[in-house]
């Protein structure tokens, strides 16, 4: 059941397009990736795309560009090419066909002439009797007279796999010793369709025999499945690869991850600026496989740090409340990078842009210095980089229009605060930051009788963005800088 210790790692993730990328295809992508990667392996990204009539266009495309975004790329894959190619099964039927006629010569595998018809009314008797469905094995015990007869006058036959003898025990890495009598549970299942097509189970094993694949990563939902595919692995004289089942992804109640829940597609996270690190880090957090479980792990550090003896077969709960602050960290950490905090400016100049558009009468604020200062000050404070551009950020990129009747309903000292204020802006030598800038305007308050900080600070918060919350008016200060202050304060007053 070994595989050479010393053959390369080859893994695979084979979804099938039948749907775009979603949060539990990502987690088994990456365990796979960061397996492959601890040992010097390919990772191959193969699509079983043998069920024509439920493709979904487009999500080919999309599962291999969300691979990308998240930064597990494949070695090998439709896109990429590669040496064990074609990566589509679509586009391998010549190897299920042989697969299959060696079956049929060695007794392995029969021809099953039964209609769908007959095969709906099977089922339906099964579920009337409250039984499980399975076939009667009815075409099993056709002579081969009876067989060449059909073949000459009836429809192609569908290839059926015969489930004889015990089921192979086998080790799975994560959930030990198993075994799954398969054949006094089920009818022989279907290898090959009439239409040409293989199903499921003969195609997975063909394909992970011809790409050389050396471990096998899938989700728990597949162990029933093994000792079906051992049997046929059997059958067709070859070496089965190590398997590892990974237990499922669901909910922080339980639940399973519904793809109606809309929210859990890559795609959405991509779209609301949620980082990549950020999910790879919350889909293994919640998971096993890892000594430590600390937050703000990166991809480097996932690979150092995987143990597949480590993943335990407990399901992994998933709290995505806790995404926002996943990113946060993450995004802290790109802004201490000087290489990615330039990135992450450009960024956030292409949001104001798109978000403020035709409202920028000032286009100073699109200047990569001042785009950095603000990014430094809010860093911490905000989850993603599109925070920023939010209404209660606006004032960073446009004046507010905010009239002296507003601030006057706040303190009657409006000129005074103003003067003051303005006054301290002068001062020689007087350095911009949020400390200093803190406690000279502690003392402003002080200087004025009567009047409580709090609302000389609401005063100056208001003239300066136009809203009642926000960061502390200090720090407004410093991000806006001495200039603009000046100018808000003054065009307040003479409004």
């Amino acid at each position: 059941m070994g595989t050479d210790p010393g053959a390369a790692v080859r893994v695979r993730f084979a979804p099938s397009p039948t749907g775009f990328l979603h949060l539990g295809g990502l987690r088994t992508a990456l365990y796979n990736y960061i397996f492959a990667k601890k040992h010097q392996g390919s990772f191959i990204l193969r699509l079983e795309d043998t069920d024509q009539s439920r493709l979904v266009p487009g999500a080919a495309e999309n599962i291999e560009d969300m691979l990308e975004w998240a930064g597990i790329p494949p070695d090998e894959s439709p896109r990429r090419g590669g040496p064990a190619g074609p990566y589509q099964q679509s586009q391998r039927l010549e190897l299920y066909a042989r697969a299959t006629e060696a079956l049929l010569e060695s007794g392995a595998a029969y021809p099953c002439f039964c209609s769908p018809q007959r095969l709906e009314l099977l089922k339906k008797e099964a579920l009337r009797n409250h039984q499980t469905p399975r076939y009667d094995n009815r075409c099993r015990n056709l002579s081969q007279g009876q067989v060449a007869q059909k073949l000459a006058t009836g429809p192609k036959p569908a290839i059926r796999f015969r489930l004889d003898g015990e089921a192979p025990a086998f080790q799975d890495l994560v959930y030990g010793w198993n075994r799954h009598e398969v054949a006094s549970v089920e009818g022989d299942p279907v290898i090959l369709k009439s239409d040409g097509f293989p199903t499921y189970h003969l195609a997975c094993v063909v394909d992970d025999h011809h790409m050389g694949i050396s471990h096998v990563l899938r989700g728990s939902e597949w162990l029933v499945s093994t000792s079906k595919h051992l049997l046929l692995y059997q059958a067709l004289g070859w070496q089965p690869p190590r398997f590892a089942h990974l237990p499922l992804l669901l909910n922080r109640d339980g639940s399973k991850l519904s793809k109606r829940q809309g929210d859990i597609f890559l795609e959405h996270f991509a779209a609301a600026d949620f980082l990549p690190d950020a999910l790879l880090d919350i889909i293994t957090n919640c998971g096993s496989g890892f000594a430590e479980n600390q937050m703000g792990r990166t991809l480097p550090e996932l690979i150092t740090q995987f143990d597949l003896t480590r993943v335990t077969c407990h399901s992994a709960l998933l709290d995505l409340e806790k995404l926002p602050e996943f990113n946060r960290l993450h995004l802290c950490r790109l802004v201490s990078s000087e290489t990615q905090r330039r990135q992450l400016v450009g960024k956030l100049q292409a949001l104001v842009e798109e978000t403020f558009g035709s409202q920028l009468r000032d286009r100073d604020v699109l200047d990569p210095a001042y785009v950095e200062r603000i990014i430094l000050l809010r860093q911490g404070h905000i989850c993603r980089l599109q925070d920023l551009v939010s209404p209660a950020h606006s004032y960073l990129w446009t004046r507010p229009a905010v009239g002296r009747a507003q601030l006057g309903a706040i303190s009657e000292k409006v000129d005074l605060i103003a003067e003051r204020v303005l006054g301290l802006l002068e001062g020689p030598g007087m350095s911009l930051t949020q400390d200093v800038l803190s406690g000279e305007l502690k003392k402003v308050s002080e200087g004025l009788e009567g009047t409580k900080h709090s609302n000389v600070m609401q005063v100056l918060r208001v003239a300066l963005s136009g809203q009642r919350q926000g960061p502390p008016v200090a720090e407004m200060m410093v991000s806006l800088g001495a200039k603009e202050v000046r100018e808000r304060i003054q065009k307040v007053l003479s409004s």
